[in-house]
């Protein structure tokens, strides 16, 4: 018996556009960089190392007297490094824009700061293979931040996977940030089983070696690079949907694919950005705008993120298995 699958891709094309040196000469501060040479470090929000690395790669492979070395960090020590008096980086990518404060600072000291979107991730929730309660609602999310919810029973009645225990990949990053800012709106996380590790690998192991955990993750890093319609995920770990209702059900539960994340129905969206304060518009920039540039945003298509840039075309493909 032949059976009908329905399944919906989403297809970017994008516009080409030109990058050029502007052979800035060297600044009295003794930089020599330009907008396509020379060499700088950034810093990163660590969540996002497995796309930045890419870009990273073809940035110098086009541009080979390029080099620009990622500092892996967290998202509060990634922006105190751009905001520092005394050798301050020049960019930061992290999921969050400047604070008004952070602009004003930067204003007095006669600097031009700008924020660059350059794509849309949607914060993943993992669990262990073992684990079959794999449906769960923002509002209970915010239950087991706040300590509310301690059992698996708590949010869903009848299951014996007992104690709950939250795990992030840092405690000063953009994810933790993200729970305390738009699930909690604002108020901190108080449930004493909310732990972190030190970077995204940490939680994913964590995961896998206990049944009770969730962890939280940036979706790049869940993404099978085998895969180019980038539907499958790690095996080792299984993938929570995610609802904005009371209850959560298999019909109104979502998980991060791109097409979720396009129309919207996912609910746990943060944009990343590049932040920059380059007053001489340099490698920093160049680098900033090669990821929002046509090849910069087919890396993060590719790696299961939506980019900001480009023509998004939906796709219905129909399937026949046996």
């Amino acid at each position: 018996m032949k059976k009908r699958l329905s399944y919906s891709f989403v297809g970017l094309t994008l516009a080409a556009c030109l990058m050029t040196s502007c052979g800035q000469p060297k600044h009295k501060g003794g930089r020599t960089d330009t907008y396509s040479s020379g060499a700088i470090s950034f810093a990163s929000d660590e969540s996002f190392s497995p796309i930045i690395e890419e870009e990273r790669e073809i940035f110098e492979t086009i541009y080979t007297q390029a080099k620009v070395k990622p500092i892996y960090t967290n998202e509060s020590d990634g922006i105190n490094m751009l905001l520092r008096e005394k050798n301050p980086i020049c960019l930061v990518i992290t999921s969050r824009n400047f604070k008004d404060t952070e602009l004003q600072n930067l204003k007095d000291r006669r600097f031009m700061p700008r924020a660059i979107p350059v794509a849309y991730d949607g914060l993943a929730l993992i669990v262990n293979k073992a684990n079959t309660d794999t449906l769960i609602t923002v509002k209970d999310i915010a239950r087991i931040l706040t300590g509310d919810a301690k059992v698996w029973n708590d949010i869903n009645p009848g299951s014996k996977r007992g104690a709950i225990t939250l795990v992030f990949d840092n405690k000063k990053s953009s994810t933790v940030h993200f729970a305390e800012d738009s699930i909690l709106k604002g108020k901190p996380i108080t449930n004493p089983n909310v732990v972190a590790t030190n970077k995204t690998a940490d939680v994913i192991n964590y995961v896998e070696k206990n049944p009770g955990a969730i962890g939280i993750i940036g979706s790049n890093w869940l993404n099978d690079k085998r895969d180019t319609t980038n539907l499958t995920f790690n095996k080792k770990i299984r993938l929570m949907s995610v609802s904005r209702r009371d209850k959560a059900t298999p019909a109104n539960s979502w998980k991060p694919y791109q097409y979720y994340i396009y129309n919207g129905n996912y609910p746990l969206i943060r944009t990343i950005y590049c932040l920059l304060n380059d007053p001489i518009n340099g490698l920093p920039w160049g680098f900033a705008n090669f990821i929002r540039s046509p090849k910069g945003q087919m890396i993060i298509f590719k790696s299961g993120l939506l980019p900001v840039q480009g023509n998004i075309s939906i796709r219905d493909v129909n399937v026949s298995e046996q």
